[in-house]
């Protein structure tokens, strides 16, 4: 004797062993012997043999016209035995029976099941709408099988065309053209983003790389709307006497500092570090705060930007040369033979620049020989000179609180472009220019000077500002003023970039509330002591800021690879960082190289180019020989 029974949604056939109330022992055709529960079991059978009912069921199964079944079925609820002897014309074997369960079982749309054994057929309303579905279905699948053999074979079918690009950062997975595209992606045993720049979504991985970023975070585009900014109010504010000028690269339009200098006496000197103002025109949770506050920081790319604020309220407040503009100027007395700061004043006035002035311009002539001789023929000397040397005053300082001077004679690269910046085989240049370069470190001890004394100007009035900190080798941002190990100073808030950053806008904001205010400016700033949303600008700035940081590098490494490929270099001399990990000399790139033996951090080594991976961004070397 033999049972056909259910066992998890299957259907089993096997030999009767042992039989109690509940329950029975069944045995397969293998031997095996398991026990089942009487509820399970549909019915018994005597022929043919256990191991053959299923495989000549099913078989019956496929020879079984459903429709004709549901038409010759009861309307109410029947037993498949019963539906057997109205179809076969005679009391149905195990093998029919089985076959009519099989083949109701199979067809849901014509036959809902009511239990053990016992169906009811579909309503005829109910079966039209579930056959319609099922072709529907049917015509999808074959659609999606068409539109992945279609990428396969290379073509973009154009249904997909249009929803191609929204598969590399936000697909819609349950649409038929993300599937079909899935599919391709499988079949070809690629990635996405090959099989997307194979079929031609973007002309090449550049432009890959700059959708990917901006799709996600511009998705409106890089536009500012038009900036209504008042009436100035600015205009009344007295104007210095001081006679500061800028330094910046010849590309940079959004002038946010200049320096002044105005010897005393002798030994005495007073500097100003003079930062524009946005603040004035921009009010928190007003609709340029909330574009500044959207961006975060002016994104700086190999011959473009995109600015944080709109160009109207930069050209108004950036200090361009000869026009008088509004500043938030610190003015720091000091004794240059003892180091020792006199005095401080902080103050919102307008100043007129004088000159604009331009480090690649001015590099080559402004040596530190030429910074120390006081004989040496050195353009821009009385404003140069003291500034240099309270410059490496407020440097030796800070060393002394870090205990070790500051490691920065590496050479930096500039990026330029002679075309379009969007074609990639624009030529490339890279312009070499060391990070210890004397204006360079001229601005940046001014440029920390102001950071570090404004934010305690903050912390002494109680006034919440948004600090860089470093401790333990950690760096972060928060609104504690803590000290920054690394720099060597007891306070660090941004301040310096307002018009390029936004934590420099929100600190402006507070540092314009403090020198107006003073110890009564934590009652009337814009943020208040314990304001959260602080944190909220902190979390979002440090998110932004590196994912800007990522896009960046990206497209910087990119035309890293493409000036490579440009000058032909086939082999190419690198500094070991550790291990396999490499610089370039001659590039600011570095790149993993398998198979490096064990050298030591800083040995120069020979590479050979294998070649070039623009989407990974991947330049491939193998190790030549060490340099000797």
């Amino acid at each position: 004797m033999h049972v056909l029974y259910e066992d998890n949604g299957t259907l089993k056939a096997e030999t009767l062993f042992s039989e109690s109330d509940s329950t029975l022992q069944v045995e397969s055709a293998s031997g095996k012997r398991s026990k089942i529960k009487k509820a399970n079991v549909l019915f018994r059978f005597e022929q043919p043999a256990a191991s053959q009912l299923l495989e000549q069921a099913n078989a019956l199964a496929e020879t079984l016209d459903i429709p004709f079944l549901w038409e010759c079925a009861p309307q109410e609820e029947f037993d498949v035995a019963e539906l057997g002897e109205e179809y076969f014309g005679h009391t149905p074997s195990a093998v029919e029976k089985t076959a009519l369960v099989l083949a109701l079982g199979g067809a849901p749309a014509y036959f809902h099941r009511r239990g053990k054994g016992k169906y009811r057929p579909a309503p005829p309303d109910i079966l039209e709408a579930a056959l319609a579905a099922i072709e529907k279905k049917k015509r999808q699948a074959e659609q999606q099988e068409a539109w992945t053999q279609q990428m396969v074979n290379g073509e973009l079918p154009e249904e997909i065309a249009g929803v191609a690009p929204s598969f590399l950062t936000r697909p819609d997975k349950n649409t038929l053209q993300w599937k079909a595209f899935d599919a391709a992606v499988a079949q070809l045993g690629t990635s996405p983003e090959r099989l997307l720049l194979k079929l031609g979504v973007w002309p090449g991985p550049l432009a890959l790389h700059h959708y990917r970023f901006l799709s996600q975070n511009f998705p409106k585009g890089t536009q500012h709307a038009p900036a209504e900014l008042g009436s100035p109010g600015w205009n009344d504010l007295p104007l210095s006497d001081a006679q500061p000028y800028s330094l910046d690269d010849s590309s940079t339009t959004e002038i946010d500092d200049a320096i002044s200098v105005a010897q005393i006496d002798a030994d005495t000197i007073r500097v100003g570090v003079h930062i524009a103002v946005p603040g004035l025109a921009i009010d928190r949770e007003s609709a340029l705060d909330a574009v500044a506050r959207q961006r975060m920081t002016t994104i700086y790319l190999p011959g473009q930007k995109i600015p944080m604020l709109p160009d109207e309220l930069i050209q108004s407040f950036t200090l361009v040369a000869g026009e008088p503009r509004p500043a938030l100027s610190l003015y720091v007395t000091a004794n240059l033979a003892t180091g020792e700061q006199l005095s401080t004043e902080t103050r919102l006035e307008r100043i007129a620049v004088r000159e604009n002035l331009r480090h690649d311009l001015l590099d080559e002539a402004v040596t530190e020989a030429a910074l120390e001789d006081d004989s040496s023929d050195l353009p821009y000397a009385a404003w140069l000179r003291p500034l240099w040397k309270y410059a490496r005053i407020l440097s030796k300082q800070r060393e002394d609180v870090r205990g070790k001077p500051e490691g920065s004679n590496r050479v930096e690269y500039s990026i330029k472009l002679d075309g379009p910046t969007d074609d990639p085989d624009t030529p490339v240049r890279l312009i070499p220019r060391r990070r210890d370069a004397p204006l360079d470190r001229l601005v940046s001890e001014y440029m920390i000077m102001a950071n570090n004394l404004w934010g305690g100007l903050l912390a002494q009035h109680g006034v919440p500002g948004i600090y860089r900190s470093q401790q333990a080798g950690r760096v972060r941002m928060s609104t504690q003023a803590l000290p920054h190990e690394a720099i060597g100073v007891p306070y660090y808030a941004w301040s310096t970039s307002p018009l390029r950053r936004y934590v420099d806008l929100v600190n402006q904001w507070q540092l314009l509330a403090a020198a107006e205010h003073g110890i009564s400016a934590r009652l009337v700033a814009p943020f208040k002591p314990k304001d959260a949303d602080l944190y909220a600008i902190i979390g979002a700035f440090d998110a932004q800021y590196a994912a800007v940081g990522e896009y960046q590098s990206a497209i910087e490494r990119f035309w890293c690879l493409r000036w490579l490929q440009q000058q032909g270099l086939q082999t190419v001399q690198a500094c070991v960082l550790r291990e396999d990990l490499v610089r370039l000399e001659c590039a600011p790139l570095v790149v993993r190289v398998g198979g490096m033996p064990e050298l030591e951090r800083g040995q120069l080594v020979t590479l050979d180019i294998r070649g070039y991976d623009e989407l990974a961004l991947e330049l491939e070397c193998s190790y030549r020989e060490t340099v000797t």
